[in-house]
């Protein structure tokens, strides 16, 4: 399964100070996973975002996720499954952030991130068409979901780092990125959509100002 960082997620809520009418926004995907956004870059592998911009507001505005334009397959395969469809849109967003051309580091591939060989075993023959690759990935999570008796932090848990780390250590495996993804899969099915439970504010000695939802302790919280 893919490790998208929630900070991706949730930047479109971050406030962030601008000194002037408009400012560029800047993106930067850490090896990590963890993404960041600043109004003044000083790293080169920072990425200008086209079309997003502070404003004299002060909050910076990015694209809205695309969830609709994949709402007929979602809704229709999560009545097909009896999977709340609310949960599968939050797997879905943790997972790709509905990108369906995403690709993790791991060889996981679209919408709901599913491994070559898991779609294989669900007879998902394109991974990379959205129809397809929710349609297995719901049918996956359906299955989770009825062999740990509904008990959807082990299912999630299951789908994220597998069954068998799941029944070997009977519960949630010790693994932070794992933990970490329940929860983050559990905030956005019962919480406000993409809103984390801590954010980070970190200005370097230059002004640079960079939001996370990932504590650094190379850097002074704000």
């Amino acid at each position: 399964m893919s490790r998208v960082s929630l900070a991706s997620l949730v930047a479109a809520l971050l406030l962030i100070s601008v000194d002037q009418a408009t400012a560029a926004t800047f993106r930067l995907q850490a090896p990590d996973g963890t993404v960041y956004f600043t109004n003044a870059p000083n790293d080169p592998r920072y990425r200008r975002m086209a079309g997003v911009s502070g404003t004299a507001t002060g909050w910076l505005n990015l694209p809205s996720f695309q969830s609709s334009r994949y709402a007929a397959e979602i809704g229709e395969t999560s009545a097909r499954y009896g999977v709340p469809q609310r949960l599968v849109e939050a797997v879905i967003r943790i997972e790709s952030a509905f990108n369906a051309h995403a690709v993790s580091r791991t060889g996981a591939r679209g919408l709901m991130q599913l491994m070559p060989s898991t779609a294989s075993m669900l007879g998902v023959r394109d991974i990379s068409n959205p129809r397809q690759n929710v349609e297995g990935g719901v049918r996956h999570l359906r299955g989770l979901m009825d062999r740990y008796s509904n008990n959807l932090r082990l299912a999630l848990a299951a789908y994220n780092a597998g069954e068998q780390a799941v029944d070997w250590y009977r519960g949630i495996p010790p693994y932070r990125e794992t933990q970490q993804y329940v929860e983050r899969v559990l905030v956005e099915y019962g919480g406000d959509p993409g809103l984390p439970r801590e954010i980070y504010r970190y200005e370097d000695r230059d002004g640079t100002v960079t939001y996370t939802n990932i504590p650094s302790p190379r850097r002074s919280r704000r």
